[in-house]
Formats: structure tokens, C-alpha cells, sequence
């Protein structure tokens, strides 16, 4: 019978690319994963290994033994992981809300649908608020996780924020905007501009922060007849009523009429923030540590 010890030491013998470099990270005698290595040949009645006095190389069918015995092993830590939770009780609603424009792209929603199946008995509530609003409902309890457009001016004693990502920042504009038809476009050109979007006196995220760009370029956003701090926004830009700055994400949602034009030295980022508790419940304090490193692990670089 083949054992998982076989399994595991094949494939740490595969990816240190030599028996001394394993034999070392496993603290074992090299001699004894030899012997480990000719057993499971022997019981495979196949090569799996080549191997000289500087390398080694996989035959055929020790390259499609390695890719499915390393997912083997990977399938086994996760429910190692799973059956824990659900011994220690890990089980139960988690709330998490997210920010109008940090939209749930198909980055993060893979994370999250890879994330539920390591919490087998978890429920995700998800639903949309203003990243003001969010640490506040997580402060008095009326939610869980927050995903949020940093900055948020109201800080509060037992919220703990880390940033998840950050994004190029586009200016959206109406297909029949003369902007349209530009390949970039200066901030400081859009001083003459009508802004959908125009930053609420007591909250922070995406508004607040474009304000305080056009402000460094010695304008306050113009605002327009119809204003929106939504994703509602595009579809009033769409209709040719206004402009807004928005992270690029929020391409993947945006009308058919509305084009996107990267800002001239393109350095201008908005950041997006992973919100909950400091003392958070360990259900909710485990599935916001294993949400960040997913999306931060995934390349998920555009939420």
C-alpha cells in the first residue's frame, strides 16, 4: 500500500529539486527517503525519478504522479482544516458588507467561494453600505466584516482596519464627452468639470479621497444637477449628466456609454480596506484573516 509519508516525501523531494535539499527540510535521513522513493516505485512498477549527483528529473509518470499526489496532499490539509472548525463549533452567519465601488469582481468572489468551502459551516450575508457606515455598524454589532474604500474619518476604539489592495483611479466619462476621445487626461484639466460624485460632509472613501486630490490641484470637484456616491453614478454619467473618478474596478460594471480614461501620471491609487473587529469572535477574527490572505495570495489586485 502506498502511505501518505510517500506521498509527502515525493512531492518535497519534487519541489527542493534534490534528496539532500528534502531530506534537510523534512529532517530525515536522505538515505531514508531513498528508500521510501524505491518502495513506492516498486509498488507503482514504474520510474517516477532520474536522478544524477546534481539533479533530479521526473519521468512522465512521475510528473502526473506529482501534480496529483501534491493535490492530494493540499485536499487533505483542507479537511484537516474543515473538520477542526466544525469540532470547535465553527459554525454559524457571518456578515460582510462592501463598499458601492469595491464590487464584488470574479476575483473576489472566487476567493470567497474557496473560502466558504474551508468554512463548511459558515454563511456569508453580504450586502452593500457607504464605508462610513460599515465601522460603525461593526462597532455596535449590526456587522461582521466590512470591506471598505479608505480614508474613513470616524475612528473608533475597537475597529481594526487592514488594507487589502490598491488600484489606479480612471476618470469615467460619457462617450460623448469630448474626454472620450483622450488617451490620458491631467487632473488639474478637470477643474472645469461637473462631478456626479461630490464627498458627504461626514464620511470618508472614494469621494473624500478625489476631493482632496482635486484640492491638491487647486480645485474643488464642480458638482453636477444629479449627484451619486453609488455605482448608481455610471449610469448617470452614461445619460452625459457629469464626470467621476473611479478606481478601474468599476469597468467591469459600467455601461455600454461610459468610457475610461487613465489620469496622466497615472500615480494616483485608492486603497481598499478589510474591516472587522479587534476582538472579534474567532469564527469571524478566522474568516477575515483567511479572506485578506486569499485576496493578497490570489492576485486578486483589483477588487
Amino acid at each position: 500500500m502506498i502511505s501518505l509519508k510517500q506521498f509527502k516525501y515525493f512531492v518535497e523531494i519534487v519541489e527542493a529539486g534534490s534528496y539532500s535539499r528534502a531530506a534537510e527540510k523534512l529532517y530525515v535521513a536522505q538515505s531514508a527517503l531513498s528508500r521510501q522513493i524505491k518502495e513506492l516505485e516498486d509498488e507503482l512498477q514504474t520510474q517516477l525519478l532520474t536522478r544524477d549527483s546534481r539533479h533530479i528529473e521526473l519521468t512522465p509518470a512521475g510528473q502526473l504522479f506529482f501534480e496529483r499526489g501534491k493535490r492530494i496532499l493540499d485536499d487533505i490539509d483542507d479537511t484537516v482544516v474543515q473538520a477542526r472548525q466544525v469540532g470547535l463549533g465553527a459554525r454559524g452567519v457571518i456578515r460582510l458588507q462592501h463598499s458601492s465601488s469595491v464590487i464584488l469582481t470574479p476575483a473576489l468572489t472566487a476567493a470567497i467561494a474557496r473560502l466558504l468551502d474551508q468554512f463548511p459551516g459558515v454563511t456569508l450575508e453580504v450586502s452593500m453600505a457607504p464605508s462610513e457606515n460599515q465601522t460603525l455598524d461593526i462597532e455596535e454589532g449590526r456587522a461582521d466584516i466590512g470591506l471598505i474604500r479608505l480614508p474613513t474619518l470616524r475612528k473608533y476604539p475597537h475597529i481594526h482596519v487592514r488594507e487589502v489592495s490598491t488600484e489606479r483611479l480612471m476618470v469615467a466619462v460619457s462617450h460623448n464627452s469630448p474626454l472620450a476621445a483622450l488617451d490620458n487626461v491631467e487632473l488639474a484639466s478637470l477643474s472645469k468639470e461637473k462631478f456626479i460624485s461630490i464627498p458627504h460632509k461626514d464620511r470618508g472613501g472614494l469621494s473624500y479621497l478625489v476631493a482632496n486630490l482635486c484640492l491638491e490641484q487647486g480645485f474643488f470637484p464642480m458638482p453636477a444637477r444629479a449627484l451619486s456616491r453609488k455605482s448608481s453614478q455610471l449610469s448617470l454619467i452614461a445619460a452625459d449628466l457629469g464626470i467621476a473618478i473611479v478606481p478601474e474596478c468599476m469597468r467591469l460594471m459600467a455601461p455600454a456609454d461610459v468610457r475610461f480614461v487613465p489620469l496622466a501620471n497615472g500615480k494616483l491609487l485608492s486603497s481598499v480596506g478589510l474591516v472587522c473587529l479587534r476582538e472579534a469572535d474567532p469564527l469571524v477574527a478566522g474568516f477575515a484573516d483567511a479572506l485578506l490572505a486569499f485576496v493578497k495570495s490570489d492576485s486578486c489586485k483589483d477588487l
